[in-house]
């Protein structure tokens, strides 16, 4: 019965230092980017993103929670603009602020999340004019902590937040194209 024991322990051990390796080998920040083309002008889709109050029209996670709390702050729009949430567990609560709104062609936003997890990120909208088109890209960069690239190692991060800015952008489109 020892030996069992001990070859369980040692295989569990075994088990948990690959994992605390791989996660060591993380980056140490991570870089998440989804683009789309859209058949509008630029001068459209700049309002949207650039006021919190309309993104409930176009956000993948507004509709997540229907009991969600919501605050607006300091600036109606653009650069001093100010969002806050708390949630369920599908949207955790955070805040975003506007640092700069080059309209019509870039927003800048400072992102911090507190729960389920703490983090602390950069998102940014670049719209690129093409005759009646715009080019639309949306990115989010951060640090990884170590907890981030543990659960790097079960989960693609790019996959997970990906998917979401798919459907915003494609919300955007939508919205914008109509």
């Amino acid at each position: 019965m020892f030996e069992v024991i001990t070859v369980i322990a040692v295989v569990l051990a075994i088990v948990i230092a690959v994992v605390l390796i791989l996660a060591a080998t993380k980056p140490a920040a991570f870089s998440v980017e989804r683009t789309i083309t859209i058949a509008a002008p630029a001068e459209r889709i700049f309002p949207l993103i650039n006021d919190f109050h309309q993104w409930g029209k176009w956000s993948p996670w507004e509709n997540r929670d229907p009991a969600m709390k919501r605050s607006f702050s300091g600036a109606a729009s653009g650069a001093g603009a100010i969002y806050g949430w708390e949630g369920n567990n599908n949207v955790g609560s955070g805040r975003m602020e506007i640092l700069e709104a080059s309209a019509p062609l870039k927003i800048l936003i400072k992102l911090d999340f507190f729960k389920p997890f703490e983090g602390h990120n950069t998102a940014e909208f670049t719209m690129l004019p093409q005759g009646g088109t715009t080019y639309l890209s949306w990115v989010m960069r951060g640090p990884s902590s170590f907890i981030s690239k543990l659960m790097q190692v079960f989960m693609n991060l790019d996959r997970m937040i990906g998917k979401d800015f798919e459907a915003g952008l494609a919300n955007l489109k939508n919205l914008t194209e109509k």
